[in-house]
Parts: C-alpha cells; sequence; structure tokens
C-alpha cells in the first residue's frame, strides 16, 4: 500500500483525497499557494508544503515544485484530483520517471484520451458508437473539408481536438460559413490549447449529456459503475448531475455500459475513468473520456457503496479491483448541485469572507465542502465551494430531499447559487426528467436573465 500521498490539488476534492487517505491509513501532504495556507485540507493534513503564489501557473500547475514537494516530503505517490494537473500527460510522466506514483491512467493513455481525434478512433476500433464526422483531423485541403461536411449533413460542429470547458467549439448551419468557422476555430484552438487541430462530427441538436463510471486495474479488467445526466448545463458547465439517468432504457443502459467495459480492458486502462456520451432519439454517441475522478462522482458513490477515490489509490498501489461486475448494484437514486461562489442572476464570481456556513443533514444527504465560518474564498481559482448530493430510495423521493436540503444551507458573506439551485429543483421539466443539454439556458432566457460570460 502507498504509504504517503501528496495532494496536488485545493478545495473539496483536496479535503475528499484526505478523507480517503485517513481512512486506508495513508498518510497526507498538502501541497498549497500562499493564498490557500487557511485550507481546511492544509490544517489537517499530516503536512503541508507552500508550491507559490495564488497564480495557478506558479503553484498548482508547477510540476518542478509538485515534484520538489514530493521530495523533500518523502511523499511515494501524488494524487491529482481533477483540473489542474489531473489529465496532463507530462506531468503524470515526469511523476513515474522521479520514482514516485501516479494516481492515476499511464501517461500515454492520458495522452490518447486527451487528444479527442485519437480517442475517437480507439473507442471506434473498441466498438463504442460515435458522432459522425470527419475521423480525424481537418487538413487544410478546403474542397475535401465541403466534401465531409455535406457527407455529414449540416448542421455540424467545428471542434478542438485538444478542447474542453466549451471552448473550441462552433455550430455550423450552412456551407457558406464553413470554412470561416474552421478558421476560427482553429485560431482559438492555438491560442487556448497550443494547438490547432481541428475535426469535425454532426451536431445534434436534442441531446441529453448521459456519462459512463468505470475503473480498470490496469492488467485488462474493468468494471462500469452506471451512469449519470449531466444535462442540466450553462454555457457547457455542469450544474446538476444524478445517477442513474432517468428514462433510459435497460437494454440500451447495458449495452453501452458493455461497450465500455470492452473498451477499458482493449486500453488495459489504470483507474477510474468516465466516457461521456450525447443521447438522442435512443442512440449513444460518444465525444469524450475523462481520464481523471469527475466533480459529480459523488452520485455514483451514493448508488453503488463503492468509494471511488479510495479505488484509485489502492489500484495505483496494485491491489486491484474491489469487485466483480455481477456485484455492482444499483440502489436508489442520488442527486448533486453544485454551489458555487457567484451572483445567481449575473453568474459573477463572488469571492469574499463567509461570515456564516451551515451545512444541512438528514436522512440521505451528504456535503462536500471545504469552506467553514470564517473563512475567505480566494478570486484566484474556481467558484466552487460545496457540492450538496441527496440520496433516495426513488428519483422523487431525492428531489425531495435536496429541496429541504437547500433551504437548511447556509452561505453568508458571499452570493452563491442556492437560489438557482432551489428553483431548478422545483421546476416541472427537471422534476419529469430527461431534460436535454438546452434546457438551463432555455430557462433562464425565459425568465430574462442576462448571464455574464
Amino acid at each position: 500500500m502507498i504509504e504517503k500521498v501528496l495532494i496536488a490539488n485545493r478545495g473539496e476534492i483536496a479535503l475528499r483525497i484526505l478523507r480517503a487517505c485517513k481512512e486506508l491509513g495513508i498518510k497526507t501532504v498538502a501541497a498549497h499557494s500562499t493564498a490557500d495556507r487557511t485550507l481546511m485540507h492544509v490544517r489537517l493534513a499530516d503536512e503541508s508544503v507552500c508550491i507559490g503564489p495564488p497564480p495557478s501557473l506558479e503553484s498548482y500547475l508547477n510540476v518542478p515544485a509538485l515534484i520538489s514537494a514530493m521530495e523533500i516530503t518523502g511523499a511515494d505517490a501524488v494524487h491529482p484530483g481533477y483540473g489542474f494537473l489531473s489529465e496532463n500527460a507530462n506531468f503524470a510522466e515526469q511523476v513515474e520517471r522521479s520514482g514516485f506514483i501516479f494516481i492515476g491512467p499511464r501517461p500515454d493513455t492520458i495522452r490518447s484520451m486527451g487528444d479527442k481525434v485519437s480517442a475517437i478512433e480507439v473507442m471506434r476500433k473498441a466498438g463504442v458508437p460515435t458522432v459522425p464526422g470527419s475521423n480525424g483531423p481537418l487538413t487544410r485541403e478546403t474542397v475535401h473539408t465541403v466534401e465531409i461536411a455535406r457527407r455529414i449533413g449540416y448542421p455540424i460542429m467545428i471542434k478542438a481536438a485538444a478542447g474542453g470547458g466549451g471552448r473550441g467549439m462552433r455550430v455550423v448551419h450552412k456551407e457558406e460559413e464553413l470554412l470561416k468557422a474552421v478558421q476560427v476555430t482553429q485560431s482559438e484552438a492555438h491560442n487556448y490549447f497550443g494547438s490547432d487541430v481541428v475535426y469535425m462530427e454532426k451536431f445534434l441538436d436534442n441531446p441529453r449529456h448521459v456519462e459512463i463510471q468505470v475503473i480498470g486495474d490496469g492488467e485488462g479488467n474493468a468494471i462500469c459503475l452506471g451512469d449519470r445526466d449531466c444535462s442540466m448545463q450553462r454555457r457547457h458547465q455542469k450544474v446538476v448531475e444524478e445517477a442513474p439517468a432517468p428514462g433510459i432504457p435497460d437494454a440500451a443502459r447495458a449495452e453501452i455500459m458493455q461497450s465500455c467495459i470492452k473498451a477499458c480492458e482493449q486500453l488495459k486502462y489504470r483507474g477510474a475513468g468516465t466516457l461521456e456520451f450525447l443521447y438522442q432519439d435512443g442512440n449513444f454517441y460518444f465525444i469524450e473520456m475523462n481520464t481523471r475522478v469527475q466533480v459529480e462522482h459523488p452520485v455514483t458513490e451514493r448508488v453503488t457503496g463503492i468509494d471511488i477515490v479510495k479505488e484509485q489509490i489502492r489500484i495505483a498501489s496494485g491491489l486491484g479491483l474491489c469487485a466483480k461486475q455481477e456485484e455492482i448494484k444499483i440502489t436508489g437514486h442520488a442527486i448533486e448541485c453544485r454551489i458555487n461562489a457567484e451572483d445567481p442572476q449575473t453568474f459573477m464570481p463572488s469571492p469574499g469572507k463567509v461570515v456564516l456556513y451551515h451545512a444541512p443533514g438528514g436522512n440521505g444527504i451528504r456535503v462536500d465542502s471545504h469552506i467553514y465560518s470564517g473563512y475567505t474564498v480566494p478570486p484566484h481559482y474556481d467558484s466552487l465551494v460545496a457540492k450538496l448530493i441527496s440520496h433516495g430510495p426513488t428519483r422523487e423521493a431525492s428531489i425531495g430531499r435536496m429541496q429541504n436540503a437547500l433551504e437548511e444551507m447556509v452561505v453568508d458573506g458571499i452570493k452563491t447559487n442556492i437560489p438557482l439551485q432551489s428553483e431548478i429543483m422545483g421546476d416541472p421539466g427537471f422534476r419529469k426528467g430527461g431534460t436535454n443539454i438546452h434546457y438551463l439556458e432555455a430557462l433562464l432566457r425565459n425568465k430574462g436573465v442576462k448571464s455574464a460570460p
């Protein structure tokens, strides 16, 4: 078993990793920026080390500083959480070359799945359904690009191969808009991701976002922990997630889960991963794979009873899978609301001091948060301050428990999106289930909400 883990992250996921390590009897080192000295996991860790000033490039993205921190503290492994360096193949490679354990997939797996063109090709070969598209990067041959678009049929989407976070995507409805859209997307991709490689795929106008959680032992064995629906989004950012995805036929669910298991077995995938799909008209279409733990992993933990973070650490320690596929049972329904430090009307960030914090409780309620009364939310990082999770025997029961929890939750001193989450829980469309990825933005537009970029 790994003996000491450097936590190369911050906020709620850092605290989540620390708790998993403590349950496994593993010592922890909190790597933090100067702005994060007062974070809860820094206070609770066995050791802490400052890795730089507030800007991420000088701290949480500073690879030499992180590896030096492992060396001086005697850590034998690093857990990257999500975001920052969690899907950086070069970081994983440097960690392993330095003689440490990277708690996550192998560097070559991260690299191949990080390039969406490469990932789609891998999944196609494994029999995973993909969106009709260019089946590779677009070239400078404009005539060929036009021919591909005609074959696929408009509307189409131009996407950056290295894209993410809603960047590097552009929908094209007419042929006369195509070549200009390709050029603009290439330029944006180069500016944001350092690569101007783009590809083309059919634009699905009414899809849901459904993802499949997998865990592999790195030796060719894998299990699936079910699915999640993450369709409640704003500007391609998830707001509410739930498991299992409502309204998916059992046969379709079983088929896509089996294809994901097969793909991970062929990849000899190591650790936790998520295959993301668009689901429309009864069909699944693969879009990308996240080679890390997801923000929304708690809903899967609630319905399966499996601690995903602990399994990441166990697998990195060479202990193998915790269960066989036939032993995985889905029980009840779970929902997660992301609580952000932001204005619920304009969505502008709202950093500042938390004057009073009260976490809700009750049957089936879980709160993953790093904040406390007196804590100051810094302006330098993501606005997520808590994840509120409800679990019940049915979806209706889970929604009811979430509504109660949102009413009980108190975060005074800063603005949060709790009012928006309460509104979503009471919305007839959400309560019915099966809303598409455009639903929330349409709801906000109908209310006259002018959201900030």
